[in-house]
């Protein structure tokens, strides 16, 4: 360790794991051939989906924005070849569930025609960084570590605590994954300066690189591209699992402990990782949005384990046709490592912004789990849990399903590392528990909200209602005072008079006979005494019912 390195800290349990990952770092980083179709779902990040643009038929150009943001935790989507729009609809995705989800699919037309102008930054230090935040935002950049937060969002933490210090994450601690370990080795320029941009933007005042010291030649790139500037620190940790944990490599590099329930900017930090760093640099100072990515292709199963440069949206099963395809015992295929990865279903799913793995795996290798027996509750999950929790707890409380009891012991600071799977005697699927009881409690939250926002929708129609009803009264209200009584005055009996005097206007003009004819017209009286006459020649009664005499 160089003897300018400052003391390195430590954090509780973790794993000393086999890091298997010699297959895939033997070649140096290929570049994959430009897919015929693409397939980019709506979703690739934390928040929410984004919005088609286009529709089928429509051409686009390479970097073209295709879907906009919607919301502020979101990030758009971009072209990532030139062609036409095939179809806008539900495909298949990587995610656990197997389940469909939106997706624009583009047929390329083999060109990788760029949409233009491009607008690069070569002088991005003079510029201020709310002027940067909002190019990384229109890049569609989001965390490449595993998370997908959008970076720009995660960039303007706001709030009452200052970012002191920017920590980037190069640990790389999973086994088998080896995409950020080639990075560093062969574009440790790229990640160099797109630390620097960082640190511009949320105005840090030091820069710590974290890099677990199994990786030697990735050190030694990132030294030589730091040179002799010292804006930078590149510190060498020792190797053990989950050491890349986002709060387990602050606490190993500051010695600073993030809060229960709490995130790093609330002790002054803030954590990106060096695959990041590496698009928000391109995203700046070249104008290129983030259409690819690194992904690692191994496994005893993969025919060539290596690591791949691939567009986004490339289908895995072009993608591995590409790399020398399987061997005959393949068995399963997980996205991500063996540690906190899931299988996936098929090999007919895209590449998206966070896949930087995919592992091929025969019998030997990964062996199915065996049948779960029952908790002994010998607690050698509690000893490696690097977030201090109590595993099996969870676990009783997650499988009785009272998730007010796991949100009681923490629920949500564990991190799925899988280290109390990883040693349970019993083989119970811990990690799978735990997401099942965060998964409920996050629908549970939201059948609330939207319970909550329907009883004040109601309480506002109620309040409406009310206000509408006092308004008419008063406007009724103000009507009767402005109407005046003929008389001249307010008073009441004055206003009953006049009414009855108008009744019996209209009774008498009803109901004349020609012993009232003051106030006829000769006509009417003429009328009058011509229908008395035909009555009497007729014999009928004279109205009311009296009989006359001749």
């Amino acid at each position: 360790m160089p003897e300018s390195q400052p003391r390195l800290h430590d954090f509780p349990g973790g794993l000393h794991l086999a890091p298997h990952k010699e297959a895939s770092t033997a070649q140096p980083l290929q570049t994959a051939a430009l897919p015929a179709r693409v397939v980019l779902p709506l979703q690739q990040h934390i928040g929410e989906a984004a919005v088609p643009l286009v529709r089928p038929g429509d051409r686009v150009l390479t970097g073209q924005v295709i879907a906009r943001s919607e919301g502020y935790v979101s990030a758009p989507v971009h072209a990532t070849v030139s062609g036409t729009v095939t179809a806008i609809a539900d495909q298949p995705v990587p995610h656990p569930s197997g389940l469909l989800a939106p997706c624009i699919v583009i047929e390329s037309d083999g060109r990788d025609q760029w949409f233009e102008p491009r607008r690069p930054l070569p002088d991005w230090q003079t510029l201020d960084p709310e002027r940067l935040r909002q190019r990384i935002r229109e890049m569609g950049i989001v965390g490449l570590g595993g998370a997908g937060f959008p970076s720009a969002v995660k960039m303007n933490p706001g709030g009452d605590h200052p970012v002191t210090t920017l920590v980037i994450n190069g640990a790389e601690c999973e086994p088998y994954i080896s995409c950020d370990d080639m990075l560093m080795r062969e574009r440790a320029a790229e990640v160099i300066e797109g630390c620097r941009i960082i640190r511009h933007v949320v105005q840090a005042e030091r820069c710590l690189i974290g890099i677990e010291d199994n990786k030697p030649q990735a050190i030694t790139a990132m030294r030589a591209a730091l040179g002799d500037a010292t804006d930078l620190e590149i510190l060498s940790i020792p190797t053990r699992y989950p050491t890349g944990g986002e709060k387990q490599l602050i606490r190993v590099l500051t010695g600073r402990e993030v809060p229960s329930n709490g995130l790093p900017v609330d002790v002054g930090v803030l954590c990106h990782n060096v695959g990041t760093a590496a698009a928000v640099y391109r995203a700046v100072r070249y104008h290129e949005p983030l259409i690819s990515r690194i992904v690692t292709l191994t496994g005893a199963a993969m025919a060539r384990p290596g690591n791949w440069a691939v567009r986004l949206g490339t289908l895995v099963s072009d993608l591995v046709a590409g790399a020398g395809g399987y061997t005959p015992d393949v068995d399963r295929l997980i996205m991500g490592g063996p540690m906190m990865g899931f299988a996936l279903a098929s090999d007919e799913v895209p590449i998206t912004k966070t896949l930087n793995c995919i592992l091929a795996a025969d019998r030997r290798e990964l062996p199915p789990p065996p049948q779960p027996l029952p908790c002994i509750r010998c607690t050698a999950c509690v000893d490696v849990c690097p977030a201090q929790l109590l595993p099996h707890q969870l676990y009783w409380y997650a499988r009785a399903r009272d998730f007010d009891k796991t949100q009681d012991f923490h629920l949500f600071d564990c991190i799925e590392c899988g280290c109390c799977s990883y040693v349970c005697p019993s083989h119970i699927p811990l990690v799978q528990y735990y997401r099942f009881a965060k998964t409920e409690i996050w629908h549970q939250e939201q059948e609330r909200r939207k319970a909550d926002l329907a009883r004040r929708r109601h309480e506002f129609r109620l309040a409406r209602l009310e206000r509408e009803k006092a308004e008419r009264a008063r406007r009724i209200r103000e009507r009767k005072k402005a109407v005046k009584p003929e008389t001249g005055g307010d008073d009441k009996q004055a206003v009953i008079q006049q009414a009855l005097e108008r009744a019996r206007a209209r009774k008498q003009a009803q109901g004349a006979t020609p012993r009232n004819t003051d106030n006829l017209t000769e006509a009417q009286q003429r009328q009058i005494e011509a229908a008395e006459a035909r009555r009497r020649a007729a014999g009928k009664p004279a109205p009311g019912g009296r009989n006359e005499p001749d």
